[in-house]
């Protein structure tokens, strides 16, 4: 197979294989391959590690273009599927249903988006939170559904009333709400220190969908306990953005200080790897 026509799965059929799919964050495909090549079943083409990439905030900045680039371009990469953060779905639902169709035909097989108002800020930055009304964010999640045009197209309806301070009984509720407009799984997100928001939720959940979770600020929560507990799916949303910052400060400055890079090259990847990496032997064959 030609390194440039990779086949993958949907994001559906992996979640009905798997009794709990793992999903790693990226920016790039590099990271995404690593993801993939250690064993998560898809990858996240996280907002939030995009426009860091770009040393820009997670604030609405960047246009669906850059977005969907980025998705795509992972995507390519892969033989697991993206599952692409969409933010608000870039506007009202006219925008949700361009999206649904620009995703779509660039071989996407899921979308996330959230119910807060346009332009967002990043969950975990120190701002206003506030929500769509809930009516309005099911019609955009109805607006996807009737947008899509493949039956593997899966619509994440991701909540962010826990982050804005509203609770679990208003998470509750406006799940229940997506889950009438169509949506394919709720994505609930806490930034509360532990599981114990989140739990109480699935212990309430009525399991008409899905659910997919964020451990980010409650990172001891073990996969298979949160399996246990009723979750479908656990987005590592940009730990390797993070342990990529620390590596390249480290490296790059200790490589400063002392002038070399000597005592580097055996904690390294080799350009080897990076060879292996960009399927440097597949693309030679074309010469060959």
């Amino acid at each position: 197979m030609s390194p440039t026509n990779r086949s993958y799965p949907s994001f559906r059929s992996v979640l009905a294989e798997h009794p709990l799919s793992r999903i790693a964050g990226a920016h790039s495909p590099l990271g995404a391959v690593i993801a993939e090549q250690v064993g998560f079943q898809a990858v996240w083409a996280s907002s939030f590690e995009i426009s860091a990439a770009r040393c820009l905030p997670d604030a609405s900045l960047l246009s669906m273009t850059d977005y969907l680039a980025a998705a795509a371009n992972i995507q390519k990469a892969l033989s697991v599927p993206v599952v692409a953060d969409c933010d608000t779905g870039f506007g009202n639902s006219m925008n949700v249903a361009y999206m649904v169709a620009e995703y779509e035909r660039a071989g996407i097989t899921a979308v996330c988006i959230e119910d807060k108002i346009f332009p967002k800020m990043n969950s975990f930055a120190a701002a206003d939170h506030s929500l769509l009304d809930v009516g309005d964010f099911a019609h955009k999640i109805e607006t996807a559904k009737k947008a899509q045009h493949h039956e593997e197209f899966f619509v994440i309806a991701r909540t962010e009333a826990m982050i804005s301070g509203l609770g679990v009984d208003e998470a509750l509720k406006r799940c229940a709400a997506y889950a009438d407009a169509g949506a394919d799984a709720v994505l609930v997100h806490s930034k509360q220190a532990t599981k114990d928001e989140v739990i109480t939720f699935l212990d309430q959940w009525d399991d008409r969908l899905p659910v997919v979770v964020v451990p980010t600020t409650y990172p001891d929560w073990h996969a298979e306990e949160a399996r246990a507990a009723g979750v479908s799916a656990v987005i590592y949303a940009n730990q390797g953005l993070r342990a990529t910052i620390t590596s390249l400060r480290t490296a790059l400055g200790s490589i400063y200080e002392t002038g070399h890079s000597a005592h580097l090259e055996d904690s390294i990847a080799g350009v080897k790897d990076v060879f292996e990496l960009q399927r440097l032997d597949q693309w030679q064959e074309f010469t060959a």
